[in-house]
């Protein structure tokens, strides 16, 4: 059999080992947290190790920049419903700026449509345009930041045998170009 002896430390040696823990503790409050924390450094080791750094950086507000586009339109709010013929496809966009903003929502008569939300930037001759979502579905929720100045819309494909009526509202800062 094995037997296992645990060593019982006596009480001197349980006193000098909390007391040195006492003073690591109070070495690294004075050297490490109170200049990285709270910018006080009674002995100029924290700003030497570059922990006033720290809360200097810490006590200076954020700065918040938020790109805004040039709002010429007014915020509007429209519902319009786009009839998509059998077999056909469809597109219905909105001139925004850049930055602009708008809320939309959009459903079907039933029937799930292929459809490409995308964005074309205003002068380009390329042929560019960059797509936001493609899938197909009756129905789709959401909001739009326009990255760039130019048309963002739209384009819906029925590919069933009737015509499906889409239903679309919006709120925000455009034009619509239909």
């Amino acid at each position: 059999m094995n037997e296992f002896t645990v060593p019982v430390h006596s009480t001197r040696t349980l006193v000098k080992a909390g007391f040195i823990a006492l003073l690591v503790a109070i070495l690294l409050l004075v050297t490490c947290i109170l200049p990285a924390e709270y910018n006080i450094d009674p002995t100029g080791i924290g700003e030497k190790l570059g922990l006033t750094a720290i809360a200097q950086a810490s006590e200076k507000s954020p700065t918040l920049v938020i790109n805004r586009g040039q709002q010429t339109d007014v915020f509007r709010s429209d519902s319009v419903e786009i009839v998509i013929p059998a077999g056909k496809g469809l597109e219905y966009k909105l001139y925004m700026e850049k930055y602009a903003h708008v809320a939309y929502e959009w459903q079907t008569d039933g029937e799930a449509l292929y459809f490409d939300f995308h964005g074309e930037p205003a002068g380009d001759t390329t042929g560019y345009f960059e797509s936001f979502a493609i899938t197909t579905s009756n129905n789709m929720k959401g909001s739009l930041t326009a990255p760039f100045k130019g048309a963002h819309g739209w384009y819906w494909k029925n590919q069933g045998q009737k015509a499906i009526t889409v239903t679309l509202t919006m709120q925000g800062y455009y034009t619509i170009k239909g």
